[in-house]
């Protein structure tokens, strides 16, 4: 059996990427930075409706339904190439929303979901629907706002009945979608990390060369890739509990990716005009979303426990 990405495939991923590389690039992540700062809105609805033509929300709908009638393995590359990207907004609960909600597969409707415990809403403010528990849309009247680490990701408590995420297929294609947002992130924090070992120098020699900083790299691609294998395997198989594992492990490569890649760039790293520092408040956010580490470990447990009975 061959698991390597069809040509098809290979052709959606770089599509998705030229498009996101000519339409949210550095200067256009910098200026959503400064708009959700003064506006404390981060959608730009022109390049939402932009993705909804490219067919990104529609993805997974029938043919016959309007949408471009694939399924979770081609989900899940071009949901990579937007967390390389950083691309804000709800992009899994609008995803999930096509077909349900008016507009969201067209990229008319802004979508978001409780996706978070507390119960938390994250884009609530510039969300046209709500998905509830159970995958459903629900009625949600003004949040209080709540401080969020990732200055592109504004959140929302509010009063809600019920559990903030449900179980089932609903939450494992958001818990997998989530995952591959945050393999994109990793996957990207490498390449910055490489680039820049390349170009800094210090004792006048490139600061790639000392062993070091090798060693980080090296870890940094190791865990990126092991996430990969993960996140791609779940796609295929849609199992449960091999969604847990690449949630976690994505969640994982995401975070101490960003946190490596900080290390690399030194003092840089830490200041504001390095981009690194946002790809480690959005993976702190992400990982938070749709199944945390806790939840994704007792859920593997459980599995363990299953297979040994």
């Amino acid at each position: 059996m061959d698991f390597q990405p069809t040509q098809d495939q290979r052709d959606l991923r770089a599509g998705v990427r030229d498009l996101l590389a000519g339409r949210y690039g550095r200067e256009e992540l910098r200026a959503s930075v400064d708009a959700a700062a003064a506006t404390g809105r981060s959608v730009d609805r022109a390049l939402w409706r932009e993705l909804g033509e490219a067919g990104f929300f529609a993805l997974r709908l029938p043919e016959d339904e309007g949408g471009v009638g694939l399924g979770l393995p081609e989900a899940v590359l071009v949901f990579e190439e937007a967390g390389r990207a950083l691309l804000p907004g709800p992009l899994v609960a609008t995803h999930l929303a096509a077909g349900l909600v008016a507009g969201a597969a067209e990229g008319e409707s802004v979508v978001t979901a409780f996706d978070l415990e507390g119960p938390l809403v994250s884009h609530l403010g510039e969300a046209d629907a709500v998905l509830g528990a159970d995958g459903e849309p629900v009625e949600v009247h003004a949040g209080e706002p709540v401080r969020s680490a990732d200055p592109l990701t504004p959140l929302a408590r509010v009063s809600v009945p019920g559990p903030p995420v449900a179980a089932g297929p609903y939450r494992d294609a958001g818990a997998l979608l989530t995952a591959a947002l945050q393999l994109g992130s990793a996957l990207r924090t490498v390449e910055l990390a490489v680039r820049y070992a390349k170009e800094r120098e210090q004792f006048g020699q490139p600061i790639g060369g000392f062993q070091a900083v090798k060693h980080l790299c090296a870890q940094m691609l190791v865990r990126a890739e092991v996430a990969r294998t993960a996140v791609y395997a779940a796609a295929v198989t849609a199992d449960p509990a091999e969604v847990a594992g690449a949630k976690l492990l994505a969640d994982e490569a995401a975070v101490r990716n960003a946190r490596d890649c900080l290390q690399v760039h030194g003092g840089m790293g830490f200041t504001w005009e390095a981009d690194v520092h946002l790809h480690l408040k959005r993976a702190w956010v992400r990982a938070e979303q749709w199944r945390t580490a806790a939840q994704a470990e007792e859920a593997l447990a459980a599995e363990l426990l299953a297979a040994a009975e």
